[in-house]
């Protein structure tokens, strides 16, 4: 059953509007009647619940809610724990996976989830090629997955893969029966936009697009080691700081958005507990490298050298310099790599060769509507081009739009900032979903592509010896630095924060913002 929301107070909806927010819809504190809700602030809404198309943060929270992956990760450092598969085995070569399904795992219809839903879910993600579909893509192949039977499933892989058992938490399994029966023509992803056919611990209760996201506790929840939560609210809360207010006034618990002003007002706050944790979370602001005047290296160059990087680092408090495409401290990474830094002098050389040498053009950049911290970055690239004679258009713009951008070169605006975290540990992630090019058309890299680092990444992502993989990683990071396809900016600590009365929460340095909910509970 639903529980219901409660209205605002008159007294509440006073200060919601002078927080610039008077006209949102938003639930107030739930009666004890209405159950245990756990209620999350966000300023981003959830594009659609398919597993294999959606991608996103905030999609992220949705689908490892309402659906299960084969394995789960958790711990810090993460690790793979056991999630539709309570076991697994894999061969001295690394190519082949075996997984025994727990005998318990059902689906929200009530149906056994089986090794033949498994395959039909890899076989489908593969064919649709978008989502998480990039971590997997060219390592398994679906002509390759074998039911055994009905409770065991075998993987065996293209190539060797270190980071296979990494990457599938986030390979969501769907009911090969519902999907089928609401194929229509486009292979179930207009009734997936809407619908559910998962056995995630939470089923989706209702949904209001750029408001709220309702979560129910499935009724057949076959999950262990669940918290107390009858149901969990994605409260889409667009500024920063209303996010802040309504967490110090109970009226949230847990808020994902927050600036390094909003942690330090928070600070001592009644009730309040502060996570300021390093993950691997690089922020980038990516170029239009094929299409409009950025498309133009030394233009690209003469931007990258302009920006003014102490500044960024100034605006994002709890954070450190990027030192090139890879995060630091991530196997791999190159501290001594040699990358662009404010050299006024260097970016006019630059400007001189580009197609442009008088500057006298207008870019664009767009961000995240009511994302304070991207706005700053727009500002702070708006003063910095000024020294080149560009100028900058600014366009808040809401998250889906911006995915919608990301189709083509034509519609994909001068500059785009991302902000990617690791969902593994491992410098494939990075650099497969920034800077390959299978991943064009997606917001991730959207128009960036190399032949010299494709063949890198390929390489990188199928060599098992540690030591190979160091070197192969340290070519790339100066393949990418030379093409200039990124203003390399900043690696934030991750910022959340959390009423005091969520209880059994562990933070988990890989998509930490998309919170998994089933062990929490409400005191």
């Amino acid at each position: 059953m639903t529980p219901d929301l409660t209205s605002l107070t008159r007294r509440s909806l006073l200060a919601l509007a002078g927080a610039g927010l008077a006209a949102a819809s938003f639930p107030a504190r739930l009666s004890a009647q209405s159950g245990k809700i756990l209620i999350i602030a966000s300023n981003q809404d959830i594009p659609n619940f398919d597993p294999h198309t959606a991608s996103g943060y905030s999609a992220a929270f949705l689908l490892r809610n309402v659906y299960d992956p084969l394995v789960r990760v958790s711990g810090n450092p993460p690790e793979a724990v056991p999630g539709l598969a309570e076991s697994w085995q894999v061969s001295e070569d690394g190519t082949e996976y075996t997984f025994n399904l727990n005998p318990e795992a059902t689906f929200h219809s009530g149906n056994k989830v089986t090794a033949d839903d498994v395959v039909y879910s890899f076989t489908r993600a593969a064919g649709l090629a978008k989502g998480n579909s990039w971590m997997i893509r060219d390592i398994v192949d679906p002509g390759r997955i074998e039911a055994v039977d009905e409770g065991t499933v075998k993987f065996t892989l293209a190539m060797p893969f270190a980071a296979f058992l990494a990457v599938l938490p986030w390979q969501f399994i769907v009911e090969k029966a519902a999907v089928e029966a609401n194929l229509g023509e486009d292979q179930g992803q207009t009734w997936l936009m809407t619908n559910v056919a998962g056995s995630g611990p939470f089923t989706v209760a209702r949904y209001e697009p750029g408001t709220l996201y309702q979560l129910a506790r499935a009724e057949n929840a076959w999950q262990p080691g669940g918290g107390n939560l009858d149901g969990v609210i994605w409260q889409l809360l667009r500024e920063t700081a209303t996010q802040r207010l309504a967490l110090q006034r109970g009226e949230v618990h847990i808020a994902v958005d927050l600036t390094s002003e909003d942690m330090d007002a928070l600070e001592g706050a009644p009730g309040v507990v502060r996570i300021i944790e390093p993950e691997y979370r690089t922020f980038s602001i990516k170029m239009n490298t094929e299409s409009g005047p950025l498309s133009d290296i030394n233009l690209r160059k003469a931007v990258s050298y302009a920006v003014n990087y102490e500044a960024l680092v100034e605006a994002a408090g709890y954070a450190e310099l990027m030192v090139g495409p890879l995060p630091n401290g991530i196997l791999g990474h190159n501290p001594d790599l040699d990358v662009p830094r404010q050299d006024l002098e260097k970016a006019k050389e630059y400007l001189a060769q580009s197609e442009h040498p008088d500057g006298g053009i207008t870019l664009r950049m767009v961000h995240v509507t009511g994302l304070e911290q991207q706005r700053r970055f727009s500002l702070i690239m708006l003063d910095s081009l000024k020294a080149l004679n560009i100028d900058l258009e600014i366009q808040p713009m809401a998250w889906p739009d911006m995915v919608a951008a990301s189709a083509s070169p034509e519609t994909f605006p001068d500059f785009f900032p991302v902000y990617q975290t690791a969902n593994y540990g491992d410098p494939d992630n990075i650099a497969f979903a920034a800077y390959h090019s299978a991943s064009n058309g997606n917001w991730q890299n959207a128009v960036y592509s190399s032949p010299e680092v494709d063949a890198l990444i390929e390489e990188g992502r199928t060599t098992i010896d540690p030591d190979a993989r160091v070197e192969i990683y340290r070519r790339f990071q100066e393949a990418v630095v030379a093409d200039a396809p990124d203003v390399f900016g900043v690696l934030e600590m991750r910022k959340l924060a959390m009423r005091e009365a969520v209880e059994n929460y562990n933070f988990t340095p890989v998509a930490s913002n998309a919170i998994y909910c089933w062990p929490l509970s409400l005191n």
